[in-house]
């Protein structure tokens, strides 16, 4: 058992050695440095000619040889340590001791040094002076000096206040008169810290440790978390937690398993617990909530994990209307606590919510117009201003025709950008043949008006596309997009290519769906198929808020640090069937968010039997700045109507509609109406945090490929695990 101890302590050393960034380290470099302390601890049946085996410990008191070595008894008195004095007992002149980790020395001379120990959030500065040689401050001098920074420590002292800090907010400030120093585990000198430095992802720990502002975003996201939860219990919700371990039932979304011993047998893990909540619904839970871990096998992406965490809630006797209003009463809590306890301050261009009364508080702040009194404090941004429900609803037809996008970001607006627009009826036939192959197409337009002049607008346009060849954000092959750049100094102000009547048409649409033309104002028009909207954006949907996002980036366009808040609802209820997996039915269609979401009207009802396609569903998305942070519906709460949607309508088989009997058997049980809502809490988490992806906001996230590099997972199965679980054999 020794052994078996020792060798994964071997291994795990090793690994972790060739883990770290800096100088490279070789495995025969590595293995010197490390191995005597690990085989002093080690007893082997094996390779004796390679490890001598140590001696048994003397039976009367005699040293060992495990404490003959300084690294064994280092690690031996760092089981013992004095308990830290909390912050909130601090007061000039009291002997403390704080635990922390210990900053880099600034040493003014042989007799006095200055170092900072980090506790948490606050820094407490160490005073070490001594003046004759031998004494306790000289010897605590010197084991101060001999100790790495970055080491956590334990220190005893004196306190000395030196007064406020520059921050009005950020209270008293600490010194602390050095009396005892000890080293709880030395910082490994091969690690080099630099103020810029970029760990990837295999060293995610150390990421944690270094950068203040992921540090910052995961205790903003335990805050908000309990912001929440206290909000719903408050509101007479009931914290329910639901099995990892579920069952493979055709929700939507791809699943992982987990396989058993058990031949033929696997779990799932849960897409969601859509089903537990609504079988909790049945069973008399009135209101129900969870922060709930999620897994789907999907394509990863910026805002997609294969594991996430999701704020679940369901309500009885509810309608999508009640559901609604809790949310956004949870939104109106969580932006509150922003407002009243932190200052949006600009790092590096992002927008990082900093805690008031710490160090990193700016002096002065803008208020929500952008006025401030202080011109040099270009880190003050516009504070959190509070959520003001009831939010804008827009159905999903008005939101695709406008935006092009079923989660529109309200940010994007005149006079900047325009919505899109209609306009087929303005253009030739032949300039609709010069743009796309489409019979009968719908042609749209929209316009931006950037900081700029014609020719520099123009270049801002040519390089935006430029640049999109190179992405991944590919446009379809249906209709190339027309550009035009309106310069009134040239021939039909820059819009010849439209002919006299398109170009008189196109400057003089109505001020009512788009503002006047002025010189250096982008237009885009692009065709699309004519038919009803489906999925989640149009071509010039994505062009216009890509376009709109470049400028912000760039700095052609002011950005927009509010936060703007949008329900958009009447989805259809199907939606065809592509690449998507659906439900495995044969109609051709699926669901277009689960199939337990109930139609919107008695006569979206009526249409199951006629037209399927064009029901539209009780369903709602929660959209802040152009993200769904979540989304929710009214269910199905009638057993034979939910068993009519899959068998009939959505064309299951037996074996599909038989995956879902314990469902169909609660709602069978009297199960009451209800809806229910389920936020993304990563992706909540990085609007607020302004980054650009969930993993900012993730302690230990996957890579775009699901992999998990600080661990290593997924790690390849040995023939052992494949023949426990019968794997990749047959039955």
């Amino acid at each position: 058992m020794v052994r078996f101890l020792t060798d994964v302590l071997s291994r795990d050393a090793l690994r972790c050695i060739n883990s770290i960034e800096g100088p490279t380290l070789g495995r025969s470099a590595a293995l010197p440095r490390h191995r005597p302390f690990l085989q002093q601890s080690r007893r082997t049946l094996h390779h004796d000619h390679d490890i001598p085996t140590p001696a048994e410990p003397k039976l009367d008191g005699g040293a060992s040889p495990q404490t003959s070595d300084p690294r064994w008894e280092s690690f031996k008195k760092s089981f013992e340590f004095p308990k830290a004095t909390a912050l909130g007992n601090f007061r000039p002149g009291l002997d403390v001791t704080i635990h922390g980790f210990l900053g880099k020395r600034r040493d003014k001379g042989s007799a006095l040094t200055f170092c900072h120990v980090q506790l948490g959030t606050q820094n407490v500065q160490v005073v070490s002076s001594w003046q004759e040689e031998g004494s306790l401050q000289h010897n605590a001098h010197q084991e101060l000096k001999a100790i790495p920074a970055y080491s956590p420590v334990c220190v005893a002292g004196t306190l000395q206040e030196t007064g406020k800090s520059d921050n009005v907010n950020a209270g008293k400030t600490w010194d602390l008169k050095l009396r005892s120093v000890q080293c709880l585990n030395p910082f490994p000198k091969d690690i080099i810290v630099s103020k810029d430095a970029v760990w990837p992802p295999k060293s995610r720990h150390l990421q944690l440790r270094f950068d203040p502002l992921l540090q910052d975003r995961l205790r903003l996201r335990a805050l908000v978390a309990a912001r929440l939860s206290k909000a719903l219990r408050s509101q007479k919700f009931t914290q329910i937690e639901t099995p990892v371990l579920f069952k493979s039932t055709p929700e939507g979304a791809r699943e992982f398993l987990v396989p058993t011993r058990r031949q033929g047998y696997a779990y799932a893990l849960p897409q969601s617990p859509q089903q537990y909540k609504q079988v909790l619904m049945a069973a008399g839970i009135p209101r129900y909530f969870q922060f709930a871990k999620c897994f789907r096998d999907e394509d990863h992406r910026a805002d997609r994990q294969p594991e996430f965490t999701q704020l679940d809630l369901e309500m009885a006797f509810a309608s999508g209307q009640h559901v609604m209003k809790v949310v956004e009463r949870l939104m109106n809590s969580v932006f509150e606590m922003l407002h009243e306890d932190f200052v949006p301050t600009d790092f590096n261009g992002t927008i990082h919510p900093v805690r008031k009364g710490t160090s990193d508080e700016p002096k002065h702040r803008m208020d929500v117009a952008g006025n401030t009194t202080d011109k040099d404090t270009p880190d003050a941004v516009p504070g959190f201003q509070k959520a003001k429900p009831p939010y804008s609803r827009w159905s999903y037809d008005y939101a695709m025709s406008v935006t092009g996008s079923d989660k529109p970001d309200l940010r994007i607006q005149p006079p900047h950008a325009s919505n899109i627009y209609r306009v087929e009826h303005l253009l030739s036939k032949d300039f609709v043949s010069m743009i796309t192959r489409l019979e009968d197409p719908i042609v749209e337009a929209c316009k931006f008006r950037l900081e700029g002049s014609p020719h520099d607008n123009g270049a801002f346009i040519r390089d935006f596309f430029d640049n999109l060849r190179n992405t991944p954000q590919k446009l379809g092959a249906d209709s190339t997009p027309g550009v035009f750049i309106f310069d009134s100094s040239k021939p039909l102000q820059g819009l010849s290519a439209l002919g006299h009547e398109g170009a008189e048409g196109l400057a003089s649409i109505d001020e009512q769906y788009w503002q006047q033309c002025e010189d250096g104002d982008i237009i885009m028009i692009h065709a699309r198929k004519n038919e009803p909207f489906r999925g989640g954006s149009t071509e010039l949907g994505k062009i216009r808020k890509m376009i709109y996002d470049t400028a912000v980036e760039k700095g052609c366009l002011p950005k927009d640090h509010s936060f703007k808040f949008l329900w958009v609802h009447d989805f259809p209820l199907f939606s065809p069937t592509e690449d998507d997996p659906g439900q495995g039915g044969a109609a051709g269609f699926s669901s277009t968010h689960h199939p337990f979401t109930a139609p919107l009207t008695p006569e979206d009802l009526d249409l199951l039997k006629t037209d399927p396609l064009r029901a539209r569903a009780d369903h709602y998305d929660l959209v802040l700045n152009g993200v769904e942070l979540g989304g929710g519906s009214r269910r199905i709460h009638v057993a034979e109507v939910q068993e009519y949607i899959m068998r009939d309508i959505l064309k299951m088989t037996d074996q599909g509609v038989g995956q879902f009997a314990h469902l169909i058997e609660a709602l069978r049980a009297g199960c009451p109406p209800h809806a229910g809502f389920a936020f993304g809490f990563d992706r909540l988490m990085a609007v607020i945090c302004d980054v650009p992806s969930v993993k900012d906001v993730i302690a230990f996230p996957k890579s775009n490929k699901g992999e998990d590099l600080l661990v290593g997972s997924p790690t390849k199965t040995t023939p052992e695990q494949q023949k426990t679980y019968h794997l990749f054999q047959k039955s």
